[in-house]
């Protein structure tokens, strides 16, 4: 087994993007307080720990740069280390948030050995950005240890196959990766390091500190096996086209685009899964890449209709002296799962889906909306404005809304009084005449919220046919008297 841990993780992966010569951390907030999350070589060598409050290390460090921790980007940047560990071994797994576990069995001796393997290792980390210390051993256990506290710059190194309690008896008991409360107990008993373990009897032990101990120490010796669970890799959807010859006629470019698109949704098709964007490389004989995106309303793994989005995008790139290189990637899928198609219901959907498509890859996908019935009797409430490309037309069962307007706007007071309908009134300096008039229909308001615009209480609504020929819905507030126009019908 090879332990990969990685002390400075975080900084690293910030500092090869914007390398800093100057003592630097990431900065965690905990409760009110920000604290050290990870730091450099500088500031480790400034006095400055992990952990430490932010206000007493620039207390202690005043030339100390520091940004905002981001927990997500480091949990990217390990699992880029998975694959790239992969070299090493196939079987590569994440051993907490800033290591990895690999099982080089049979694998070392192409390497020249298991010190070729770690001179390898380190060559490439070390040219990548990234510190680490690695511990080889028998045992996934022995390996964490020899690893993490094994002391040097690099690690413990290699534990012989039948030495291991002598390459990490020296250690303390937490590099069996135990809780903090039972190394403190640990150590209030004299037991120091894990050879003081191996001679005490075993039952006291597991009857004050439970069997988590004694499994971790059978784990680390080999007495209890611990195998190597390997990380799922995402597929990765990316097809080439390497030209013997440049092109540079947009129909030369669409023809190796379209053999490309039907190999990448092969590939999305046997893993039921379908493209949500896509990103077309064209590489010319002088070097550059141009670039060409688009986007996808829905899930899509069909190589013609792609093709025929991609014709605008692909017109406005500039060949240069020519093009040798295509390569067409997914960077955003979705699962699409198969389904039963009905060819009537399916041509019109695809219609309206290459629509969006088209819509979204000019204007941006969020402006390409549609409306929605919402389950609220209150009129404003009674739909919803969503983005087209991101949910479906059906929404399900809705509350009936009987003779609404078509046309729903806030409301707009008009200079009435009565209960009755107005017979004549004035709105948007425009006269009107009532010739004929609807209603009520009481709406009572939605007494567990808060609206500001419903604190008049109830409202009845009318509908109104006016001599001018406009159609209007007005309602009337008996609470506080007072006639508001709020739609208009066709």
């Amino acid at each position: 087994m090879l332990s990969v841990w990685f002390p400075r993780l975080a900084s690293d992966a910030r500092l090869r993007r914007r390398p800093c010569d100057a003592p630097f951390a990431l900065s965690l907030r905990a409760g009110n307080t920000d604290h050290l999350h990870c730091l450099n070589g500088q500031a480790l060598a400034a006095g400055l720990s992990r952990g430490m409050a932010l206000a007493d290390a620039r207390a202690l460090c005043p030339g100390l740069v520091t940004e905002p921790a981001n927990l997500a980007s480091e949990a990217a940047v390990l699992s880029a280390l998975v694959h790239m560990a992969q070299r090493w071994s196939p079987l590569v797994a994440r051993d907490g948030a800033d290591g990895l576990i690999t099982d080089i069995s049979g694998v070392a001796h192409l390497f020249g050995g298991e010190h070729g393997l770690l001179e390898d290792l380190h060559a490439r980390m070390a040219r990548a950005g990234f510190a680490c210390a690695v511990g080889v051993a028998d045992t996934r256990g022995a390996a964490y240890a020899l690893a993490r506290h094994g002391g040097g710059q690099y690690g413990g190194g290699v534990a012989e196959s039948d030495r291991i309690l002598a390459a990490i008896g020296r250690l303390p008991p937490a590099a069996l990766r135990l809780d903090h409360d039972t190394v403190t107990g640990l150590e209030r008993l004299g037991l120091r390091s894990i050879r003081d373990l191996t001679q005490v009897p075993r039952a006291p032990l597991a009857r004050r500190f439970g069997p988590g101990l004694m499994l971790r120490l059978d784990q680390a010796l080999g007495v209890q096996s611990e195998p190597v669970s390997p990380e799922r890799q995402a597929p990765h959807y990316g097809v080439r086209l390497t030209l013997p010859d440049p092109i540079g006629l947009q129909s030369d470019v669409m023809a190796g685009l379209s053999r490309l698109l039907h190999r990448l949704c092969a590939s999305l098709a046997s893993n039921h899964h379908g493209a949500r964007r896509l990103a077309l490389e064209l590489r010319r004989v002088d070097g550059v890449t141009a670039l060409a995106e688009i986007g996808l309303a829905r899930p899509m793994c069909d190589a013609g209709r792609m093709a025929a989005l991609f014709a605008r995008a692909v017109d406005d790139i500039d060949a240069g002296f020519g093009i040798d290189q295509l390569r067409l990637t997914a960077p955003v899928v979705e699962p699409m799962a198969p389904e039963q198609m009905d060819q009537t219901r399916a041509v019109g959907a695809d219609k309206l889906h290459d629509l969006i498509t088209r819509l979204g890859n000019r204007v941006g996908f969020d402006r390409v909306q549609r409306y929605a019935p919402a389950q609220s009797h209150i009129p404003e409430k009674s739909f919803l404005v969503l983005s087209a490309a991101y949910t479906d037309g059906d929404e399900g069962e809705v509350l009936a809304h009987a003779g609404r307007p078509l046309l729903i706007f806030p409301p707009e007071a008009i200079a009435a009084s009565g209960p009755a309908p107005p017979a004549r009134f004035s709105w948007r300096r425009m006269a009107f005449t009532t010739a004929h008039s609807t209603g009520p229909e009481r709406i009572a308001p939605e007494w567990w919220l808060d609206d500001p615009a419903w604190r008049s209480g109830l409202r009845d609504y009318w509908k109104l046919e006016t001599l001018q020929g406009r159609r209007l819905w007005l309602f009337h507030t008996p609470q506080a008297p007072a006639w508001y126009v709020q739609g208009e019908f066709a």
